[in-house]
């Protein structure tokens, strides 16, 4: 298995610090509002890749927090007048409901930053007296960026090229820095903040410590695999790798996994151009399923393109998916004959050659969109050599390898279906009497009127069938 690692810019073969184990920590959102299709992107995917690492044997320590003290948060709850930890209470509920929506897992913890102040005390106090941090004179503590040899190794910038940016991230006290590449470990509280003791101000930790702690309590000093959001390899990553390093003395994580923007109708997504979306509105148009399939459409590194017809174009080939995987299961309790003929023994070996193909491109750096493609040739080949004279030994052979496949994509391949309200089961049966009349006129013209309250119809051999367009 190969993974493109940001550090090296690079392929590297994946080779776990312990064997049969995965350690991988992924930034997580800031909670002070609903979260936006951007933030589902890395969640997405980096959701694909744990199923996929669990589905080769591996167990997994998966991490993403939530970062539930900042600025943001703050400034929500001072405009409802509650405290900020009502606002990331609030959020974080929001935030994985819509998770179970789109069917991303459960992290193995799902730590919070205010939850883990004891133990970013301790590291800054680690990084003060081996000489990277040092305390101002209005008790804000600074991580001395010079300090650390490898700064600027994963954005693969040295420190002075960067000055022009970090002058575009300078805050009220820059002053007090030794130098202006220098970042916060520890800042003063103002007015209305949140606020802890510590033994340099009464204050709150900076960002980039947060995660430095969290990957360290709860999944050791030195990790396998930490990823995110390419907006977040600098500052907040490589800062990340400087105060780990520097506190922990060992290398902090093997691999760097970034995923790309995605736009909007081919422009950056803004709340000034009016094309900003939460995944809560989406799934007002759409199974969130649907985006789920829409985001892993195309590989992780490539920039994505949101868009209505991008959208309508996934929920046709997840449909496509769903209905296979929904006929073979239909045909596997009613075969019989429990060994494979020769011709289906024919069709094993294709079916194993098309998950081979699509192991092989997951293998290479989670390509999932050639691995959708190796799925959609397994779907064509069941849609084909599957039917109702098939033995029962090769329909289960079927279904189980796309179920398999569908789970590491993380697909719900179960459907729900929905009880209909009596007026749509009586046009229903109105339908099919009008059919056993021969009036096909008025058969036609009830199906119409199903079709424009949103009700598909399909006539098959086991009868009549809908789905909700």
């Amino acid at each position: 298995m190969k993974i493109y690692n940001t550090l090296s810019k690079r392929k590297e073969e994946f080779v776990p610090i312990e064997p049969g184990k995965v350690r991988m920590y992924v930034c997580g959102p800031t909670v002070y509002n609903f979260i936006h299709i951007g933030n589902a992107r890395p969640m997405i995917v980096f959701d694909t890749v744990r199923r996929y690492f669990e589905y080769k044997g591996y167990e997994v320590n998966y991490v993403s927090n939530f970062t539930d003290v900042d600025d943001k948060i703050i400034k929500k709850a001072n405009e409802e007048g509650v405290d900020a930890e009502t606002i990331s209470t609030r959020y974080i509920a929001e935030c994985k409901k819509d998770m179970a929506d789109m069917n991303v897992k459960p992290a193995t913890t799902h730590p919070q930053a205010t939850k883990e102040i004891p133990g970013m005390l301790d590291m800054i106090g680690t990084l003060i007296e081996k000489g990277h941090a040092y305390v101002a004179k209005d008790g804000t503590v600074y991580f001395r960026t010079r300090s650390f040899k490898n700064y600027g190794e994963l954005s693969h910038k040295n420190l002075d090229e960067m000055q022009s940016g970090l002058r575009e991230l300078k805050v009220t006290g820059e002053e007090n820095k030794e130098d202006p590449s220098d970042f916060v470990l520890w800042k003063p509280k103002k007015e209305g903040e949140p606020y802890w003791d510590s033994a340099w101000c009464k204050g709150r930790p900076g960002w980039h410590i947060e995660c430095s702690v969290m990957a360290k309590r709860y999944l050791g000093d030195q990790i396998d695999i930490h990823a995110g959001g390419e907006d977040l390899v600098f500052p907040h990553h490589e800062n990340e790798i400087a105060q780990s390093e520097c506190a922990n003395g060992v290398k902090f994580a093997n691999y760097w996994m970034h995923n790309a923007f995605l736009n909007i109708d081919n422009k950056k997504m803004s709340k000034s151009l009016g094309n900003f979306f939460t995944v809560r509105e989406i799934g007002e148009k759409y199974d969130l399923q649907v985006l789920r399939f829409f985001m892993l459409s195309a590989h992780y590194r490539s920039p994505l393109n949101f868009s209505a017809d991008l959208m309508e174009s996934a929920k046709n080939g997840l449909e496509r998916i769903l209905t296979a995987v929904e006929r073979v299961k239909e045909l596997a309790g009613k075969a019989e004959g429990a060994d494979l003929s020769e011709e289906e023994k024919t069709f094993e070996q294709t079916v194993n050659e098309l998950v081979g193909k699509f192991e092989s491109a997951m293998d290479d750096d989670f390509n999932t969109a050639d691995a959708i493609s190796a799925l959609f040739e397994l779907v064509k080949l069941a849609n084909t050599t599957v039917t109702e004279n098939s033995s029962k030994a090769y329909v289960e052979l079927v279904k189980t390898e796309l179920e398999k496949l569908c789970e590491v994509l993380g697909i719900v391949t179960e459907r729900h279906h929905e009880a209909l309200d009596e007026e749509i089961e009586k046009m229903i049966a109105d339908r099919q009497q009008a059919r056993k009349d021969r009036n096909f006129a008025l058969a036609d013209e009830i199906r119409q009127k199903l079709l424009d309250m949103g009700i598909i119809l399909e006539d098959t051999r086991e009868g009549v069938k809908w789905k909700r367009a």
